[in-house]
């Protein structure tokens, strides 16, 4: 039974958004995952984003990239509705779709693209999913292409999951005071980490989906940046 349905409620989303800005490094990895895009030398015309969320690395590809048109995909409807508020100054340059990751039939009708980007959408889905999913990513990429995840991934120990959740929540807590919120520590926690919906997380170490990268066909793997378990990672596909 899929847990990632959660998604589809509009106050779930927003309160998400509400403190996505207070994610440690969000900006860097996004930046992380641009340069990589810009040392393999790919002239980026066209490029996926899966799991668009509200179009924060659809905005940055489009800003970076002034030629490229961007295609960007989410299954949840409130997502998609911030996402085109966003991104509706781009016009044409971005079409923004509905579409389910869970099944291969979040491809029909796409062309090929040199990069597709994915940000905290992938953990959602299963492992057999997911090699599933970058095997159907890989016949998508033109031949010199390149994918990125920028993604929520396994902590090797139960200690390190520990220690990642009470660095998120300092930091977390942090922002909350410098926004002059009121709440205390206990309560951002138990609102923002250690929430409800966290079971619809299906967490996997980013050594494991590199070497799944890898297998597939994928060449230069590697996770270019990693705060406990937020992570950069991906793959080019061969010319």
């Amino acid at each position: 039974m899929r847990t990632d349905t959660v998604w589809q409620d509009k106050t779930l989303v927003e309160s998400f958004l509400g403190v996505r800005g207070a994610i440690p490094y969000a900006v860097d990895q996004i930046n992380t995952a641009l340069q990589v895009v810009d040392r393999a030398g790919i002239l980026v015309k066209r490029v996926a984003d899966l799991g668009c969320g509200d179009g924060a690395i659809a905005h940055a590809i489009l800003t970076r990239y002034p030629l490229t048109q961007v295609t960007a995909l989410d299954f949840s409807e409130p997502m998609l509705e911030q996402a085109k508020k966003r991104l509706q100054p781009y016009g044409d340059r971005v079409i923004c779709a509905q579409a389910d990751l869970y099944t291969p039939d979040w491809q029909a009708g796409l062309q090929s693209f040199d990069v597709i980007i994915s940000g905290y959408c992938i953990h959602h889905l299963p492992d057999d999913r997911k090699q599933a999913l970058y095997r159907e990513i890989y016949h998508l990429l033109n031949p010199g292409g390149c994918f990125l995840n920028i993604e929520h991934v396994a902590s090797s120990t139960p200690w390190v999951e520990n220690l990642f959740n009470e660095s998120l929540v300092d930091a977390l807590y942090d922002w909350h005071q410098s926004q002059g919120g009121t709440d205390s520590r206990d309560v951002v926690a138990q609102r923002f980490v250690y929430r409800a919906d966290k079971k619809a997380n299906i967490l996997t170490p980013v050594e494991t989906q590199c070497e799944w990268l890898r297998a597939i066909g994928f060449q230069q793997v590697d996770c270019f940046f990693k705060w406990y378990e937020l992570a950069v990672f991906g793959g080019v596909k061969e010319a």
